[in-house]
C-alpha cells in the first residue's frame, strides 16, 4: 500500500447540501465518517465534452492518469468525538460499528465547527494520522489491480465570523488529504458534481444504494436560531430608529443637519431668521407641555388627598 497522491476530491451537490444541513442543524459541533471510492481515471478524447472515463490500463493511453476521490455518503452521529477521544485516539469498536452501517468503503472523515478558522486543529491532525495508519480500513483503488489506499480524506466545514450586516447564512468548507510520507495535510480542490455534459460519466454509473441521512426539521434546537435572533434584534432596532427619526422630523419642520451648511454664506441671514422662528415655536411647545404636566400633577395630588380623606372616613378617624 503506497502513499497515493490524489488530484482532487469530488462530491455530488445533493450530498454536500445534505451534509451541510445535517452538521449545522445539530446542537453543537459535530463530526462523522465519509464513504465513497477512489478511482483511477484519464480524460477522454472521444468528444469535445469534459467527460471522464475509467480505464483498466493507463499505459496504452497518451493522457496522464489521475486519482480522484468521490464522496458518495456520510454518517454523522451529531456530536463530536463520536469515534475518538479528546486526545485524538481512535475508538476502534465505535469506528467499526459506524463503518458497518454503510456498504461503501471508508475514505475519510469530516469535522464541522462554528465561527472558527478554516484550518485543521491538532486533534484533527491526530485523528487523521491514526485513521490513515489503520490498514484494516484500507480499500482497493478502482481500475488499478493490487493497489490499496487508506482513509486519508479530511473535510472541514465552518461558519465564517459574523459581520452583523447580512442575514444570509454562509458556510465554508475545504478538503484535505493526509499524506503518510510527510505526515501533513495536503489541501485538495473540492469539485461539486452537478448535472451537465462534464458529469455525464458520473450519472450514467449512478446507483441509489445508500440510505438518505437523517434530516432533523426541529427548528427549536437549530443553531441557526441564534443567528436569526440576532438578525431580528437588528431589524427591530432599525425600526425603532426610523420611528424616532420620524418624530424628530415632525418637530424640526423640514430642517435637517444638512441645512446647517446654509448658515454660512451670503444667504445666512434668511436661514438664521427661519431657525429663530423654529426655536420660538419649539419653546412654545415646551411651555405648553410644561403646563400640561403641571395640571396633571395637580390632579394627581388632588386625587391622592381625596383617597386619604376617604380612608380616614372609612376608619372612623374623621
Amino acid at each position: 500500500m503506497g502513499d497515493h497522491v490524489l488530484q482532487k476530491v469530488t462530491i455530488p451537490g445533493p450530498t454536500l447540501a445534505s451534509l451541510i444541513h445535517r452538521v449545522f442543524s445539530s446542537p453543537g459541533d459535530s463530526d462523522g465518517l465519509l464513504f465513497g471510492r477512489v478511482s483511477h481515471i484519464i480524460p477522454s478524447s472521444l468528444s469535445d465534452d469534459a467527460d471522464l472515463i475509467s480505464t483498466t490500463s493507463s499505459a496504452s493511453s497518451g493522457y496522464s492518469s489521475t486519482l480522484v476521490a468521490t464522496v458518495t455518503g456520510f454518517i454523522s452521529p451529531g456530536t463530536t468525538c463520536s469515534f475518538y477521544d479528546s486526545s485524538g485516539h481512535l475508538d476502534i469498536s465505535s469506528l467499526r460499528r459506524l463503518v458497518h452501517l454503510s456498504n461503501h468503503p471508508l475514505i475519510g472523515w469530516f469535522s464541522a465547527r462554528r465561527r472558527c478558522p478554516l484550518s485543521p486543529s491538532l486533534r484533527e491532525f491526530s485523528v487523521s494520522q491514526s485513521l490513515t495508519s489503520k490498514t484494516q480500513f484500507s480499500f482497493p483503488v478502482q481500475n488499478i489491480t493490487s493497489s490499496e489506499i487508506s482513509p486519508c480524506i479530511f473535510l472541514l466545514l465552518t461558519t465564517p465570523f459574523p459581520d452583523g450586516q447580512t442575514p444570509i447564512h454562509s458556510y465554508d468548507y475545504r478538503a484535505y488529504q493526509f499524506r503518510i510520507s510527510s505526515k501533513s495535510f495536503d489541501a485538495k480542490p473540492l469539485g461539486i458534481i452537478n448535472i451537465g455534459p462534464a458529469f455525464r460519466g458520473h450519472y450514467s454509473a449512478f446507483c441509489p444504494n445508500s440510505q438518505l441521512p437523517y434530516l432533523s426539521c426541529d427548528y427549536r434546537d437549530s443553531p441557526m436560531k441564534e443567528d436569526s435572533r440576532e438578525v431580528s434584534e437588528s431589524l427591530n432596532q432599525m425600526k425603532k430608529l426610523l420611528v424616532y427619526q420620524k418624530e424628530l422630523d415632525v418637530y424640526v419642520e423640514g430642517y435637517s443637519v444638512g441645512s446647517l451648511n446654509a448658515l454660512m454664506g451670503s444667504q445666512a441671514t434668511n436661514y438664521v431668521t427661519g431657525l429663530e422662528e423654529l426655536y420660538e415655536k419649539m419653546l412654545a411647545k415646551l411651555d405648553s407641555l410644561a403646563k400640561l404636566v403641571e395640571n396633571s400633577s395637580a390632579k394627581v395630588l388632588e386625587q391622592e388627598n381625596h383617597n386619604i380623606r376617604l380612608r380616614y372616613k372609612v376608619a372612623g378617624l374623621e
